[in-house]
């Protein structure tokens, strides 16, 4: 059982992946970065006080009845 390999053979047609293999990892880095995002931005606004409070009269109204 031979396992030599021709270089020529591995460039001729790329594999699973192939030349794309760094691009999933992008991706998932984008997606990242933009969830990192979002979630500070919904931070800022829900801890600001008009929002606050707004939440607050929502949650108490609710267990009031």
């Amino acid at each position: 059982m031979e396992h030599a390999e021709d270089s020529s053979d591995r460039s001729a047609a790329p594999g699973p992946g192939g030349a794309e293999d760094g691009i999933a990892t992008a991706e998932f880095a984008i997606v990242t970065l933009a969830a990192v995002g979002f979630a500070g931005l919904l931070v800022t606004i829900l801890t600001s006080g008009d929002v606050r409070e707004l939440l607050l009269g929502l949650v108490r109204q609710a267990l009031s009845y």
